[in-house]
């Protein structure tokens, strides 16, 4: 039997989002963009489902724009937000803890000129308030910072520094990759005072290759992609209707399973009691939202961990998919020791995270600790 807790890496497709998705592909085929029976149909299910996602995102449809994913979302959002206030100036705000989509795209905007201000996190890996506002400039055009760290799950006040922007008078952009809170913390895009979210499908049960970009009423800003005048002219490309069929299904799943966040929370709490009574000097780095775990366990590495785990068919990961190699940069940010670093795994849960996934993994690193911490 398999034990999958990696699904902060990715989750598997719910039942609703890949009937959604077959159906759309093989009955509601046609493009959109044709004025055919075929496509008007196909256009009447884009919009269906746009309306779904953005009223799981709590936004209105005219302000949601499908992606390919969360990185595409990300890329848009700080490249073409940076370059649409380059006029009042060229100063951004971020954090050392951020994705590398995020990081990616603040590198190609300091080689155009852009001066980037990297703020370390705290203790438990969230960027306070505080230093955002400290650091704010009136230079200043965007700010960009993760709800919830896709390592650690630590969790950083989004709305807080919105209105910690706001105070200021500054009029800098407000930019949040969302794909780790989005349906796993409650949070609305119409009160939560950001300017653009990045939300992805594929961290809700929803396929692979397909994400979204809020993009609040009244804020212009260039198109990643330009081709044909789809998505309003703001997204160049034939939509991709069975994806966005599928997010849609996805979101819905995911809301009306009542309790699937106070389950992920439980199980996170029941892996943090009982590892921490059973594997001697076990510590948790930061931490804060429901479905992701990280830690650390001393005199073992991670890759031997994770093999270990696997030979018995339970799947965690020790860092974000996205970074294949080296040390990683949140925990080193967060000024944790080496040694805990390499020892360190990232367990992620989902709603389908079973009582037995919880249990195969804690026995599996107890026995892990018994047998080869002491080899």
């Amino acid at each position: 039997m398999e034990h999958y807790l990696d699904n902060a890496a990715t989750t598997r497709v719910c039942p609703e989002a890949a009937e959604a998705a077959v159906k759309a592909m093989t009955e509601t085929y046609g493009n959109p963009g044709s004025t055919h029976t075929l496509g008007r149909e196909a256009r009447a299910l884009m919009d269906s489902s746009r309306k779904k996602t953005a009223h799981a995102l709590g936004c209105s449809s005219s302000e949601l724009i499908f992606t390919s994913c969360g990185s595409e979302s990300d890329n848009w959002a700080i490249i073409s937000g940076a370059e649409s206030m380059r006029r009042k100036g060229m100063h951004i705000i971020s954090s050392e803890t951020e994705h590398d989509a995020v990081r990616k795209s603040l590198d190609e905007l300091e080689k155009r000129g852009y001066e980037v201000t990297r703020l370390k996190p705290d203790a438990g890996g969230a960027i306070s308030t505080e230093s955002v506002r400290s650091a704010l400039r009136p230079d200043t055009v965007l700010v960009s910072l993760m709800m919830v760290n896709n390592e650690t799950g630590s969790v950083t006040d989004i709305a807080s520094v919105a209105e910690a922007i706001k105070e200021s008078g500054s009029s800098a952009l407000l930019h949040t990759d969302a794909v780790q809170a989005f349906m796993k913390l409650p949070f609305k895009a119409s009160t939560l005072g950001a300017d653009m979210i990045s939300i992805s499908g594929h961290k809700i049960h929803a396929p692979k290759g397909i994400g979204a970009l809020y993009i609040r009423k009244g804020l212009r800003i260039k198109p990643c992609i330009v081709g044909g005048g789809q998505e309003e002219g703001r997204r160049a490309g034939t939509e991709a209707v069975a994806q966005m069929a599928a997010f849609a299904a996805a979101c819905e799943a995911a809301a009306a399973d009542k309790g699937a966040v106070s389950r992920m929370e439980r199980f996170r709490s029941e892996i943090i009691e009982n590892l921490t009574a059973s594997v001697p000097g076990l510590s948790v780095n930061g931490g804060g939202a429901p479905h992701i775990l990280s830690i650390s366990i001393p005199g073992m590495r991670s890759e031997v961990l994770m093999n270990f785990l696997e030979s018995r068919h339970v799947y965690v990961s020790k860092s974000s998919a996205c970074k294949r190699g080296g040390r990683s940069h949140v925990l080193e940010a967060m000024g944790i020791d080496p040694k805990r670093i390499d020892g360190s795994i990232r367990i992620g849960l989902s709603r389908y995270t079973t009582a037995e996934d919880i249990s195969a993994f804690c026995t599996g690193i107890s026995d892990a600790w018994s047998t080869l911490a002491h080899s």
